[in-house]
């Protein structure tokens, strides 16, 4: 475990009051760091962080930052700055969802959901910035999806739930691209820049149907 040791570090991760979020962010505190904790709502950050693991020396933060919305992607950069001192690890992983498929989705609709990777750019360059200024470099994580890498499973989702968004999978592709562009112009500054491409974690309201039919696609593999 000392191999994977953040001790000493402090990790800033958006959405952590959601269904990955949640887990990301006791991953993090279980590995020795100081989380800060962001959500839309002050509430369901403050929540989340008091229930973190605390290691020897790790403190938990929690800040308002959503990140679809530039003015308050910098205001909770600062508020997270000036709470935790340095951010050593930036993990981008909220999400504004969509469930709209191809058969409906509207112009702006798409356009909305492909604003979730606009949010990921500005935050990451914001954390850039501030590694570069106390010139201790850093790790940004990217979460992507599968659906990033490889088509959807159409009959997975038939006569359960309406298809994979396809915006959803432009999105997500987008991200993965975006790490790749990020990760070799960062470099020199000491910013690593990296992607999470998980499959299929449905939460407890997931249609049982759907999940089994996931379970089978997941374990063909």
């Amino acid at each position: 475990m000392e191999l994977l040791s953040l001790r000493g570090k402090t990790a800033l991760i958006t959405g952590a009051s959601g269904h990955l979020g949640c887990a990301l962010a006791e991953a993090l505190a279980e590995a020795g760091a100081s989380v800060v904790v962001s959500s839309r709502t002050l509430v369901k950050a403050e929540t989340t962080a008091a229930r973190l693991p605390r290691l020897e020396g790790a403190t938990h933060f929690a800040v308002v930052l959503d990140h679809m919305e530039e003015a308050s992607i910098q205001r909770g950069f600062l508020r997270a700055e000036e709470l935790a001192g340095k951010i050593d690890v930036l993990v981008n992983n909220g999400h504004e969802p969509l469930a709209d498929d191809w058969k409906s989705v509207t112009a702006e609709q798409f356009n909305r959901q492909l604003a979730n990777g606009t949010g990921y750019f500005l935050l990451a360059r914001r954390f850039r910035e501030h590694a570069v200024s106390r010139g201790g470099g850093g790790s940004i994580v990217m979460i992507g999806s599968m659906y990033g890498l490889v088509g959807s499973y159409p009959e997975a989702y038939e006569g359960i739930a309406t298809a994979s968004p396809v915006a959803y999978h432009a999105l997500k592709g987008g991200i993965l691209q975006m790490t790749r562009h990020l990760a070799v112009y960062w470099a020199a500054d000491g910013v690593r820049v990296n992607c999470l491409s998980p499959g299929p974690f449905p939460s407890e309201s997931a249609p049982p149907a759907l999940v089994e039919r996931l379970k089978r696609r997941s374990s063909s593999r």
